[in-house]
């Protein structure tokens, strides 16, 4: 995700990857700035702050194609990697991006993947939310609404109980819709 977030070229990450030498993740000039995400084995999400003009749209490519070039060259194998186009949504209101940060910061959860998988499989900004541990995300957006930590870590778990109850019952609701 560091390496995609420039404007500039950055070769084939691949080749990178057997690199020492990381001092091109310090780059000065950034597409995005990442509010929250969560990198699950099937899927992942985003919240990014756009920082340059098409800043969203030139680092979704970029990490699309590029990641999908790495794992092609990695494991011997051609074609795209990765169905259809990214999603996007605006967030129009402090309410819904408070709301959605819960939702991506715990979307393992949300998705019940936690059980089924490694650890090490999954990757989020939980831990740097719930315990403000150092790594890439502007968190201040977020946090700076809640008096702690603890709020914040509060307001998200109840967050997750009102995500679970709801896709249960849109399931209980299309089960109904199509006996």
């Amino acid at each position: 995700m560091h390496e995609f977030n420039t404007p500039e070229p950055i070769g084939s990450i691949y080749e990178k990857s057997f690199c020492k030498d990381k001092s091109s993740l310090d780059q000065k000039t950034r597409l995005v700035n990442f509010i929250s995400y969560c990198l699950n084995p099937n899927h992942y999400h985003f919240i990014l702050e756009q920082l340059e003009k098409n800043g969203i749209s030139l680092f979704m490519a970029k990490l699309g194609g590029g990641y999908a070039s790495y794992f092609n060259e990695r494991h011997g194998r051609v074609g795209a990697l990765f169905q259809g186009r990214f999603k996007a949504k605006h967030i129009s209101s402090n309410d819904y991006l408070l709301h959605v940060s819960a939702y991506v910061n715990l979307n393992n959860l949300v998705h019940n993947i936690g059980q089924a998988v490694p650890e090490n499989r999954i990757k989020s900004s939980w831990e740097e939310y719930a315990k403000n541990k150092n790594g890439f995300c502007k968190k201040n957006i977020i946090l700076d609404q809640f008096k702690t930590i603890k709020d914040y870590r509060v307001f998200a778990e109840d967050a997750l109980e009102l995500m679970a109850e709801k896709k249960e019952n849109d399931k209980e609701i299309s089960s109904l819709m199509f006996d």
